[in-house]
């Protein structure tokens, strides 16, 4: 086994990330525009209830994130999550999966950058349209410029991107729970918490909603950046089971402050006329940092317009990090063309990221609101990351004297259980969400289907008898989606309670389906050590 000094001699990219580093990656990642926005629309659907989303939403992610933290350690490799897609499941899974992947980051900076530009907006009214929440033209040329300035910085080593993200996540840790902290001081209302309206079980409802669709799920995905980070850190078997469960309880704490706060702070006032669901006020595109305007705290308004441009800037910074080593990463698996895997004399995807920017060029054009999009993209992610649980039996089977650095326990129980819990926040998206995401998956399918035609592949060399279980998973969450309550899109013959009970049903069906599904222990084993050079993958 090469030592790590001997590994950065090597080509390719270099394990220059620390524990400290990942952490702070994960949770920089977490604290952007999420705490900026986030904390409004939770409230605006849920009222007090809000609070229970981001529990819900933090225990949802830890479920996935313990699945992870035994697996990612297993393959040490820049965007290791897209390989755990091709473990066990053959390559049109896997594939499938990678594409799920790729749409769910390659489009997190170019949010981010649009929520910058949302608060910047409150002082120079030039980037929205009049009245709107889409980029003007002058806007839109300013995201280029801001887009292209983060890609530009992504072209040096990885250590310097962790050593620029570590400095923007202390800030980015240090000003939400300040804020927390003076918002409870100095802006306390208490009767806000009593403000919920007679239908109090469509609040229930709504703060499960609120999971997938208020912005909770999107803001607590930055777990995973230790996993496509896995490639470049210096131990990636202790650091990243630590780095992956500490950062959530992190970010999910200083949510819950935050979370809180906003619900104290928000003048009695202006919950007179409508409640939560109609809350409006003056500077609502900058929610913060008007409260703090309103509460009398000038100097901290001018904080949060700051905290504006580098929450935002931060999470664009090391979403176009990760992103890049994900694309890396398809391209290796085959999903994406081998020029995507190129590498610089720095150790950056340069091709990646190029990529990167061209995708983000494209989704500044008019698209739905904010709030919409880290719908679709929270739930993209989370449907990408529900084939963990599956691969983790499958390894389990396939090769139990494997050295885990870090071993779940109760695997057996918390696999499916994470599994049901990623499909209800799937489910709880709504059926013009899965419309988007299952839509365009088919033609993807489709398409994938006809070059391998085009090209003469064996059908059992595309692995579609291991995919069986993946069409009728889909088609499950879409059915259950389409006849829930209208108040999800569907046509309202059974209540979200019992659609939920139903999601439950048949996602433990399916997961044991897909866990008997997948190719042979020994190609499995096969796989695993085509993967690790350094023999991880030994049985």
């Amino acid at each position: 086994m090469g030592t790590v000094e001997s590994e950065n001699r090597r080509p390719g990219l270099r394990r220059d990330g620390t524990l400290q580093g990942l952490i702070l990656a994960c949770v920089g990642a977490s604290i952007g525009s999420g705490w900026l926005f986030g904390p409004l629309f939770t409230a605006k659907m849920a009222g007090p209830f809000a609070i229970g989303s981001w529990i819900i939403g933090m225990f949802a992610i830890l479920l996935l994130a313990v699945v992870f933290a035994e697996l990612a350690p297993l393959i040490p490799k820049a965007g290791a999550v897209v390989h755990l897609a091709n473990v066990g499941n053959g390559p049109i899974v896997g594939n499938m999966w990678t594409w799920i992947l790729f749409l769910s980051y390659a489009t997190i900076a170019p949010i981010e950058v649009t929520a910058l530009l949302t608060y910047a907006n409150n002082y120079f009214p030039h980037f929205l349209q009049p009245h709107s929440a889409l980029l003007s033209a002058q806007g839109y040329i300013y995201a280029l410029i801001a887009l292209a300035f983060f890609v530009g910085l992504n072209f040096l080593s990885v250590r310097w991107i962790f050593r620029i993200n570590n400095g923007a996540t202390w800030w980015k840790i240090g000003i939400p729970a300040l804020t927390g902290i003076l918002f409870i001081v100095f802006g306390w209302h208490s009767g806000n918490f009593h403000s919920i309206p007679k239908n109090t079980a469509g609040n229930i409802q709504e703060m499960f909603v609120a999971v997938a669709t208020g912005g909770v799920i999107f803001s607590l995905l930055g777990f995973r950046h230790a996993i496509d980070l896995a490639g470049e850190s210096k131990n990636p078997k202790r650091d990243l089971p630590l780095a992956t469960i500490v950062s959530v309880l992190i970010a999910g704490g200083i949510y819950i402050l935050v979370q809180v706060a906003f619900i104290g702070a928000v003048p009695t006032a202006d919950l007179a006329h409508g409640g939560w669901e109609h809350l409006h006020f003056s500077g609502i595109n900058g929610p913060f940092a008007a409260l703090a305007s309103t509460i009398g705290i000038t100097w901290l308004a001018l904080l949060l317009y700051a905290d504006a441009f580098v929450s935002p800037a931060g999470t664009a910074l090391i979403y176009t990090a990760t992103s890049a080593r994900v694309t890396l990463a398809t391209a290796e698996s085959g999903a994406f063309p081998k020029v995507l895997g190129k590498i610089n004399g720095q150790g950056v995807p340069w091709t990646s990221l190029l990529l990167l920017y061209i995708v983000g060029a494209i989704f500044f054009l008019p698209f739905p609101s904010w709030q919409k999009m880290v719908g679709y993209i929270a739930s993209m992610t989370v449907l990408s990351y529900v084939i963990g649980p599956v691969v983790l039996l499958q390894l389990r089977k396939a090769m139990p004297q494997l050295e885990r650095p870090f071993t779940l326990p109760g695997a057996k129980i918390i696999a499916p259980i994470s599994f049901v819990v990623g499909t209800w926040i799937v489910y709880w998206s709504g059926l013009h969400t899965l419309n988007f995401i299952f839509g365009t998956l088919f033609v993807l399918l489709g398409l994938y289907a006809l070059w391998g035609w085009v090209r003469k592949d064996p059908i059992s060399e595309m692995g579609w008898q291991h995919m069986w279980w993946i069409i009728p998973y889909f088609l499950a969450i879409w059915g259950t989606s389409w006849i829930s309550p209208k108040s999800l899109g569907g046509m309202g013959l059974i209540s979200f309670y019992e659609g939920m009970a139903l999601i439950a049903v048949v996602s433990l069906v399916i997961f044991y389906w897909g866990v008997h599904s997948a190719v042979s222990d020994q190609e499995i084993r096969v796989y695993m050590r085509t993967l690790n050079k350094r023999g991880v993958g030994a049985p």
